[in-house]
């Protein structure tokens, strides 16, 4: 079988129709690794993958991350993150109940950000028979290249500083506080405004409102104002896909090309539950 991919439609996002339990030679690798260059976002239905093969999967990919936050690493396999809104007997979230609410590209706060992340989900929350808890994803190479012939000098050379603890939380937020430990894990990084993709060469935007806390040599007013104002362009409706969920997708997206956020639209009963992957990427440029 050879994967058929099927464009979203939108500017960025695709599926393909594979087996991803099934053998994956180098040759259909090759084209599914394409896809994902050529489509910034990708996703296979009705999957139904082990975890062993989940990360056996995500290594054709790269070196696989662990998260910083141990406490939500899925027991005995510590390459997959638990995302959920569940609780255990004890009351305890047995995942991140918080993730990704606000736009974000993952691990951006490493000297070595993340080259991709794979979300498999296992449990969707529905109501009245509709998919919540959809993903949005916006493409930043687009973004990039809508830009004024006069920004794109500007930022020649501008590097942001990304900075995990001021990522913004939603409200009673059930996360942990980030130990010392965690903090000095993470310190300051700086990473260029302008990303170059170190597969395809393109150039992209690389910048959050709220983690990034300011631009490398301009005044710090004039840095914040800088990184909300291509932010707020980067999200633009114009630029984005969204994903609805179904039990089984293998979702998976480039986190140098895009951003993304989820929607909370949902509460227990209503139960999400994913399992997710990071692999390693290289130092931005």
């Amino acid at each position: 079988m050879k994967p058929s991919v099927t464009k979203s439609g939108d500017a960025c996002g695709a599926e393909i129709k594979f087996d991803l339990s099934s053998e994956l030679d180098e040759c259909t690798f090759a084209e599914i690794e394409q896809a994902f260059h050529d489509n910034i976002v990708i996703y296979f239905r009705d999957q139904r993958l082990s975890n062993e093969r989940h990360i056996e999967l995500s290594r054709r990919f790269g070196e696989l991350e662990i998260h910083v936050i141990k406490k939500y690493l899925l027991p005995n396999h510590p390459e997959i993150l638990v995302i959920s809104n569940i609780k255990d007997e004890n009351g305890e979230n047995i995942g991140l109940a918080d993730a990704g609410l606000t736009w974000h590209t993952d691990v951006s706060y490493l000297k070595k950000p993340s080259r991709c992340s794979l979300l498999y989900a296992k449990d969707v929350p529905y109501r009245d028979g509709k998919p919540l808890g959809d993903t949005l994803f916006t493409n930043t190479i687009a973004a990039y290249e809508a830009l004024p012939e006069i920004m794109k000098r500007r930022l020649v050379g501008l590097r942001a500083i990304h900075r995990y603890s001021e990522r913004k939380r939603v409200a009673n937020s059930p996360r942990p506080k980030l130990t010392k430990t965690q903090l000095d894990q993470t310190p300051d990084v700086a990473h260029p405004i302008v990303r170059t993709h170190a597969w395809t060469g393109r150039k992209s935007l690389y910048v959050t409102a709220g983690e990034c806390i300011g631009v490398e040599n301009l005044p710090h007013d004039e840095g914040l104002a800088l990184i909300e104002e291509l932010h707020a362009h980067c999200v633009k409706p114009e630029f984005q896909y969204r994903h609805k969920w179904q039990v089984g997708d293998l979702l998976m997206w480039d986190n140098a090309t895009s951003m993304h956020i989820a929607t909370r639209d949902y509460e227990l009963p209503e139960r999400r539950l994913m399992y997710r992957t990071t692999v390693a990427g290289g130092v931005p440029f």
